[in-house]
């Protein structure tokens, strides 16, 4: 097994949903299977869409997950889907390039220039190494000394690394502060923003489709919501239309909440678009959550 790099834009030319899928034609069909049961890096390009002139993509690594299967597409004989698992978005995007310093090798030539080329396909291998120093710069909690990657003993370093992204804890911080942040501390159903005395603030994550039902650690998975909105939305009180109107479940609303709701009946949504709720989970809860408690 390798790891390997899934290059996906803002808004994919390809059947993607990074957070489940990723589809790619057969010419990247080696490099997936060489990270068939191994982790992946996420790359989003400066490209945001399929166009030549479009632009406003990060140019970073931003997430991690775990590649599990892979499958023919059953719409075009010449692409395929790689489905996967334990996604988790790093706390800070990872740029490709830091001065000279390149985090994969291969894409710094022997001048100093990037290799267009390497960089130039959208599924590549990379070393165990070169993952390992990805997600240092990604997650906060794997900056400290005692997870750098060592040389000498790197099967453990990787055991270590990979027991600690998949443990819940870590993968709730994660989460959580990432929700948090892209909402300003504010509940999205009723607005308010309240932090305690100690600097918390009141505002919960909350996962759009349930962690019980393989709903991802993802920012488009997810809700700053206070304790009741929290408690109602999970319980199927309350869900949200695509266009993220609120919907309401008829006569089981106390007026006293109803009052606290923002006064357009609309989701408060983070300032970047990429950290909307994705119309896949939204789905899922109206008919799986909201209408099933009708």
């Amino acid at each position: 097994m390798a790891k390997a790099v899934f290059t996906t834009k803002v808004s994919p030319a390809y059947d993607d949903l990074p957070e489940q899928r990723y589809h790619f034609p057969k010419r990247y069909l080696r490099a997936a299977e060489a990270a068939l049961g191994d982790w992946i890096v996420y790359y989003e390009p400066r490209r945001s869409t399929a166009e030549l002139s479009s632009s406003g993509g990060r140019q970073s690594y931003f997430a991690t997950a775990r590649l599990v299967r892979i499958e023919d597409d059953p719409r075009r004989t010449d692409h395929h889907y790689g489905y996967l698992e334990d996604y988790l978005e790093f706390d800070t995007p990872v740029p490709f390039r830091e001065g000279s310093f390149y985090y994969e090798r291969n894409l710094r030539k022997a001048d100093g220039t990037t290799n267009k080329g390497r960089f130039g396909q959208a599924a590549r291998t990379i070393r165990d190494a070169e993952y390992h120093l990805i997600l240092h710069a990604g997650f906060h909690d794997l900056a400290d000394a005692q997870w750098r990657m060592r040389e000498s003993d790197p099967v453990e370093t990787e055991r270590r690394i990979v027991e600690r992204i998949s443990r819940r804890p870590f993968r709730d911080r994660v989460f959580s502060t990432a929700v948090r942040t892209a909402y300003d501390n504010t509940c999205a159903v009723t607005g308010l923003r309240i932090i305690n005395g100690g600097g918390r603030p009141e505002v919960q994550a909350a996962h759009i489709k349930p962690i019980a039902e393989s709903g991802p650690d993802s920012m488009r998975n997810g809700l700053a919501l206070s304790g009741t909105a929290h408690w109602m939305f999970d319980r199927g009180l309350i869900s949200i239309a695509d266009d993220y109107t609120l919907l309401l479940k008829d006569r089981a609303i106390p007026d006293n909440f109803t009052r606290l709701i923002n006064d357009d009946r609309r989701l408060k949504l983070p300032r970047i678009p990429s950290n909307h709720p994705h119309p896949s989970f939204l789905k899922y809860h109206r008919e799986q959550v909201f209408q099933a408690h009708t």
